[in-house]
């Protein structure tokens, strides 16, 4: 109940500071998560377990990995999703990341989700595409249903799980692959989409699938704990310029190969990332 109310106390204070945005009430059903002062109310034990104000024993955990020798311990979120339980810590610690060498330009895709201006090309998993039958199944199947009624929860939660489960996947393949791209280079330039636009778009539900400022986003935090530097470029006309000769070569959607009179010839996405690096790094 005390962080219940410090919760309410924080609310109240950033809406008094901002002049707007008055708390709004939140059903009981939308309340998933507890944030606790570590050794307030949660604790950690020896053993690795965990004890909480009002649970009796040590609650055994699953850890993700080792906490740091030297980490201070702030606070802990305990959350529920889809019936399973987790707590997340927010820990100060002084993590010793090291980036790579040499500058790279990257070109984002639905095709593939990156191509390097060093000719990699890394494909779309495209996680929600390929469960996009199942999951309409699962939708379906919960809008036969009767509301208020146990069997309408249960197709409910089998929805929600199959969501979560896409949405894990996806972001452990972007994790990955910023930690990859994070340790090889010390300069990394991306396009600076309008991903807001893109969203409204006939490609909506491949844009969201790829979630490329979710890319972003991972590469940036871990470039600044790595000391490497993230820079965003003018995006209009990287796919239509030529890398070799600098000739603009308008090209359609569908023609996926790079063919400049110069005699250059490449794939149309690593052609757009090596005009990236060049704006970004000269």
């Amino acid at each position: 109940m005390q962080q219940v109310l410090r919760r309410l106390q924080q609310a109240y204070a950033a809406f008094f500071k901002r002049g707007y945005g008055f708390p709004r009430f939140r059903a009981a059903a939308r309340y998933h998560a507890a944030t606790f002062r570590f050794g307030d109310g949660l604790s950690l034990r020896k053993d690795g377990r965990l004890g909480i104000v009002g649970v009796p024993g040590g609650i055994k955990a699953v850890w993700h990995r080792k906490l740091p020798k030297d980490a201070t311990i702030a606070t802990a979120i305990v959350t529920r999703q889809q019936g399973k339980w987790y707590v997340v810590f927010s820990v100060e610690a002084a993590f010793a990341d090291a980036c790579g060498t040499g500058t790279v330009g990257i070109d984002l895709g639905l095709n593939s989700l990156v191509a390097t201006s060093d000719g990699e090309i890394i494909p779309a998993p495209r996680y929600a595409r390929r469960a996009h039958t199942a999951q309409r199944r699962r939708q379906r199947a919960l809008a036969r249903c009767q509301r208020g009624s146990r069997r309408r929860l249960k197709a409910k939660a089998r929805l929600a799980a199959a969501s979560a489960k896409i949405a894990r996947q996806r972001r452990d393949h972007l994790h990955k692959l910023s930690r990859s791209l994070v340790s090889r280079y010390q300069g990394i330039a991306f396009e600076d989409l309008n991903l807001t636009g893109l969203k409204k778009g006939m490609l909506a539900r491949s844009v969201h699938d790829a979630a490329w400022s979710t890319l972003v986003q991972f590469v940036r935090f871990k470039a600044a704990s790595a000391g490497a530097e993230v820079v965003l470029v003018d995006p209009r006309g990287t796919s239509q310029t030529c890398p070799s000769c600098g000739a603009i070569k308008p090209k359609a959607l569908k023609e996926r190969q790079h063919r400049c009179t110069c005699g250059c010839v490449l794939d149309r996405d690593v052609a757009a990332a090596k005009i990236v690096h060049r704006r970004a790094f000269g």
